[in-house]
């Protein structure tokens, strides 16, 4: 293994936004790209690389297409899979991408065995069982990047609320990433404050649909595509706290061995980041009402898990 060294499959909107994330600011030594269509890979590679020798940074870029190339990478990110368009759910992309991420286990894992893997691909909690299942991996080194992304969207849609926007807003989400996530009002903090301090109830339910579906909204509106900023980005602060071994708290997908009294599913928890992957999983005190909305979770990644199951 190479420290500093990041490898992409998959480099569309959301796959270019992480290593340009990453190169822009120096984050990482190297950043392998890889991608079916080998000469735009060849161009991403170009244009991510001026861009960050712009910004004085030393990262290196190469588009790669022979899978022994593509090797001792200390993460590799997965991105790839056919996107969601309007009127598809995420259920839609089920088996089609779980073929997609198992193709990409069995050619990548061999040459590189002791990275860290991030999938994101969707349906997200579904692609990290598959790539789990697909490899010889323990469930610390797979790991999902949604709650990340999730619990930014609520914070952007707290501060729409929101008439002073010079504060410091902690949004927290757990569970699938889907319909069915729970967004955590009293682990959400404005200021340090609780959330009804400066919202009705209403306004607070108003806030978690808008959460819950703030994926959707993107997606139609864009009408061929979906999200990339906002989750290259936050791909970008997993891959930081692995690679500065930071051991901060992130809300990630991972496989649950009877944490939250469930197992073999994935799900969004709090975990804590560093070189070994995923190096704690934090449980938090959930109420009744949480602890009923993070079943229903459970229950619809389970549904999806099943259909994976039945097709194999």
């Amino acid at each position: 293994m190479k420290e500093g060294r990041i490898g992409i499959i998959g480099v569309g909107n959301v796959g270019s936004t992480i290593a340009f994330s990453l190169a822009i600011d120096n984050k990482c030594k190297e950043i392998y790209l890889k991608d079916i269509r080998e000469d735009y890979v060849e161009a991403m590679s170009l244009d991510i690389s001026q861009a960050a020798k712009a910004n004085s940074s030393n990262t290196q870029i190469k588009a790669i297409s022979k899978p022994e190339e593509f090797c001792d990478c200390q993460i590799v990110v997965i991105t790839a899979g056919i996107a969601r368009k309007p009127g598809m759910s995420r259920d839609d992309l089920l088996l089609t991408n779980s073929k997609i991420i198992k193709s990409v286990m069995s050619e990548v894992e061999q040459f590189n065995k002791e990275a860290i893997f991030i999938i994101v691909s969707n349906p997200l909690d579904a692609m990290v069982y598959s790539a789990l299942k697909a490899s010889n991996l323990p469930r610390t080194k797979v790991i999902g990047m949604a709650g990340v992304l999730d619990s930014s969207r609520m914070a952007h849609f707290i501060s729409e609320k929101l008439e002073d926007k010079n504060v410091k807003i902690v949004a927290a989400v757990m569970g699938g990433h889907g319909d069915d996530m729970v967004p955590l009002v009293n682990y959400s903090t404005i200021n340090g404050k609780s959330l009804n301090e400066y919202f009705t109830e209403n306004e607070i339910s108003e806030i978690i649909e808008k959460t819950k579906f703030g994926g959707a909204q993107i997606v139609g509106l864009l009408k061929t595509g979906s999200a990339y900023y906002a989750p290259g980005f936050s791909v970008s602060l997993m891959v930081e706290a692995i690679l500065n071994d930071d051991k901060k708290s992130f809300p990630c997908a991972v496989l649950l061995d009877g944490e939250y009294g469930y197992k073999d599913v994935v799900a969004g928890i709090p975990i804590k980041l560093g070189k070994a992957g995923c190096e704690e999983i934090v449980e938090l005190d959930l109420d009744l009402e949480q602890k009923t909305a993070f079943k229903k979770s459970i229950n619809s990644v389970n549904e999806l898990i099943n259909v994976l199951k039945d097709n194999q």
